[in-house]
C-alpha cells in the first residue's frame, strides 16, 4: 500500500478520488486517501486563518498610521507526496496522524516586510491575539544560518471550526523583509539547480551576497527611522 500511496499526484487527488470506493481499490488505501485529503483541507483552513489575521492587521495600519507594514502574504499547504517523504527520511510511521505530531510546517505563512522592524511589530501583534498559541521561535535574523539565510520563524497553533468540532492546527509563519526574500528565494533557485554541484567559490560567493543584502536592510531600516518615524533611530 505505501508504494501505492506514494505515487499518486496528491495535487489531483480530490478530482481523481471523487466517488472511489473500496469497491474498486481495497479499503485500506482508500481510507488512507481520504483520510490526507481531509488533511489537506485542515491545513489550508489553518492558512486561511491566519492569512486573514494578517490581512486584518494590515488594513488596520493603512487606515490608522497611512502605511502597511506587510508587502506581500503567500500560503501554502505541503503535498501529501512532500509529507510521506518527510515522514520517510525521518523515520516516522506513514499515517496522517504521524504528520500532525510530528511535522511542523504542513501549513505554511510567509510574510514579507518592507522593513526589518516591521518583522518583529507583526510577529508580536499575531502571536498577542487570543487564539494564537507560540509553540517556538527560531531568529535568523539575529542568528543568521551559516549560508547567509535570515528569517524569523514562528511554529503557532490556530484553531480550525469544522461542522462538528474544532481542530487545533499547527502551522510555520516565516517572516522577512523583501531583501530577505529576494536572497532566498534565488538561493533556492541556484541550490535546485546545482545540485551536488555547488562549489565553494559559489557558496563564498552566496553568503557574501546575504551579508551585502543585510546591511542594505539595515541601511533602509535607517534611513526609514530618520525620515519617517524619528523616534525609533537605529
Amino acid at each position: 500500500m505505501d508504494h501505492i500511496i506514494k505515487n499518486l499526484d496528491y495535487s489531483k487527488a480530490t478530482y481523481m478520488f471523487d466517488g472511489i470506493t473500496d469497491g474498486i481499490l481495497p479499503a485500506d488505501i482508500v481510507k488512507t486517501i481520504r483520510s490526507f485529503i481531509a488533511t489537506e483541507n485542515l491545513y489550508l483552513s489553518a492558512t486561511r486563518e491566519i492569512g486573514t489575521k494578517l490581512e486584518n492587521l494590515n488594513n488596520e495600519f493603512k487606515y490608522t498610521k497611512d502605511r502597511n507594514p506587510i508587502h506581500l502574504i503567500k500560503t501554502r499547504v505541503k503535498t501529501p507526496k512532500s509529507i510521506l517523504e518527510k515522514l520517510q527520511r525521518r523515520r516516522f510511521e506513514l499515517t496522517v496522524e504521524s504528520a500532525r505530531e510530528n511535522i511542523t510546517d504542513i501549513a505554511g505563512i510567509r510574510v514579507i516586510c518592507p522593513y526589518i522592524d516591521d518583522i518583529y511589530l507583526i510577529a508580536d501583534m499575531l502571536t498577542k491575539q487570543d487564539d494564537i498559541e507560540l509553540i517556538h521561535t527560531s531568529d535568523y535574523i539575529r542568528n543568521p544560518k551559516q549560508n547567509g539565510y535570515r528569517s524569523l520563524h514562528l511554529i503557532v497553533t490556530v484553531p480550525v471550526f469544522l461542522s462538528n468540532r474544532k481542530e487545533i492546527v499547527k502551522a510555520e509563519v516565516q517572516i522577512r523583509t523583501i531583501a530577505m526574500d529576494f536572497w532566498a528565494s534565488l538561493e533556492h533557485e541556484l541550490a535546485y539547480k546545482l545540485a551536488d554541484n555547488k562549489t565553494v567559490e559559489v557558496i563564498r560567493e552566496l553568503k557574501e551576497c546575504a551579508d551585502i543584502i543585510a546591511d542594505t536592510d539595515k541601511r533602509m531600516q535607517n534611513l526609514f527611522n530618520i525620515t519617517v518615524n524619528p523616534i525609533n533611530p537605529i
